[in-house]
């Protein structure tokens, strides 16, 4: 009988491995069928406007002062990861895990050197810090923001400026007037603040799918290849604020401090829509939230009902300050599509980029996140009464894929509207940071970090990427 059962799991662990594997496989070849059409067809048609398909980065292999630390990292977190994952505090293990994310993302950074890798990023030409003198008066540049936002306008805003909510632009015009200004300090806050969106993610899962799924993707967090485009882009920094929305919102559902939760939830998630557009899908995760914290059964479910007025309150203030201080979102938002296909987003081939989008997730997450999709697929369909093979509670791990899985239906919806062709490595950092905790749904994790950790090295070293 035992030996029975022994084989039975033998067989099982087999084949959950050889689906991983097989969806890991299935994404390589995603990204090489990317690369190579990808460079057909700008090669022929010059239709792309990137150097290195599918991704805006430059083919320029190179070491860096931030090389060794970042190996040492990478064979630290592999080698001690999920071991500390499992033995450390609750509150020792988010400390860790955020100090661990910042050493990794600063690495990567300096790899590129202080001033092409941190300082400059945010100061080139289509970026936040060109157009810090134009907000001398606040009022005055918010109500006449939408004017600049068509190529054609007078004194036209840089890209990045114009394809984003006046929110992103402000938050580097005021670490200008607190002292904090220039592309180095700028560079700094995206780091700081946006290494703690995995900590945001550890708190939502531990709620939602308990402590120890939460800590089983601890690691993956820390260790993600998206840390290569948080440090630095200004995304990181959206990255965050709304995973702090959406954590804040785990936590007002499932009656922690319900009401103080929901307010905070709010405030963050109207902050997130002022930041980027594109980042109003977030409704697509925070129902994802609701939907796994009524499954959850504790019994403060019922309390977000209660403290819905406080969360509509919190999400109230930012659009309220905006549109008082003259900005209209909903104009600005029009009149940016009308720009994307005035220029190059008009230009860049849709039947290329709906797939390749794809293969750009693939290298912002990992292959082992792909292998964690899949498993997270097997665990919503998964015949009732079979066992786990991880050992967790099946329950808590269906809650953890409708989360991950709520995740990629936001990215999916972003994919199809057009609105993000090209570039998605970074304009998709809040979304993929979501789908990393379906790593915990895997066996052998150190396997899965050596190829999540190899995978960021590469491509950090390989490519000169352009956020």
């Amino acid at each position: 009988m035992i030996h029975a059962r022994l084989r039975d799991l033998g067989a099982a662990l087999t084949a959950v491995l050889a689906a991983a594997l097989t969806a890991a496989l299935a994404a390589a070849l995603l990204v090489l069928a990317a690369v190579l059409v990808g460079r057909h067809i700008e090669h022929a048609h010059h239709t792309l406007f990137v150097h290195w398909p599918p991704l805006f980065a430059e083919w320029d292999p190179h070491v860096g002062p931030g090389t060794p630390a970042a190996v040492a990292v990478a064979v630290a977190v592999v080698a001690y990861g999920p071991v500390l994952a499992v033995r450390l505090p609750w509150r020792a293990l988010l400390a860790t895990a955020w100090g661990t994310a910042l050493a990794w993302t600063w690495s990567l950074a300096l790899v590129d050197g202080w001033q092409r890798g941190v300082a400059g990023r945010l100061t080139t030409r289509n970026e936040y810090l060109r157009v810090i003198d134009r907000f001398h008066d606040i009022p005055g540049a918010l109500r006449g923001f939408d004017g600049h936002i068509l190529s054609g306008s007078p004194d036209p805003w840089p890209a990045h400026v114009a394809g984003h909510p006046p929110g992103a632009t402000l938050t580097f015009v005021l670490l200008d007037r607190i002292g904090l200004g220039g592309g180095g300090w700028a560079g700094a806050w995206c780091i700081a603040v946006g290494t703690t969106a995995c900590v945001a993610v550890l708190v939502t899962v531990r709620v939602l799918a308990r402590e120890a799924l939460a800590r089983r993707a601890a690691p993956f967090l820390v260790l993600a290849p998206a840390a290569v485009w948080v440090g630095v882009s200004a995304d990181g920094y959206f990255t965050a604020v709304a995973a702090w929305a959406v954590a804040l919102l785990a936590l007002a559902a499932t009656g922690h401090r319900a009401r103080a939760t929901a307010f905070g939830s709010g405030l963050l998630f109207g902050l997130t829509c002022y930041l980027s557009y594109g980042l109003t899908l977030f409704a697509l995760i925070a129902a994802g939230v609701v939907v796994t914290a009524r499954d959850r059964g504790r019994p403060g479910v019922g309390s977000l009902a209660r403290a819905l007025p406080f969360l509509l309150a919190g999400l109230a203030v930012v659009p309220a300050l905006f549109t008082l201080a003259g900005f209209d979102w909903w104009e600005a938002y029009h009149l940016l599509i009308k720009r994307y296909h005035e220029g190059v987003g008009g230009i860049r081939p849709y039947g290329y980029w709906v797939w390749a989008n794809l293969a750009c997730a693939v290298l912002l997450t990992g292959l082992a996140t792909a292998a964690g999709l899949n498993r997270a697929c097997v665990t919503l369909v998964r015949t009732r009464g079979t066992k786990p093979v991880s050992g967790l509670p099946a329950a808590d791990e269906a809650r953890l894929a409708v989360l991950v899985l709520s995740a990629v239906l936001a990215l999916l919806v972003a994919d199809l509207s057009g609105m993000s062709k090209a570039e998605t490595e970074r304009i998709w950092l809040p979304f993929a940071l979501w789908m990393l905790p379906a790593c915990a749904l895997l066996t052998r994790p150190r396997a899965w970090l050596t190829a999540q950790a190899a995978l960021a090295l590469l491509l950090n070293h390989l490519l000169l990427t352009g956020w």
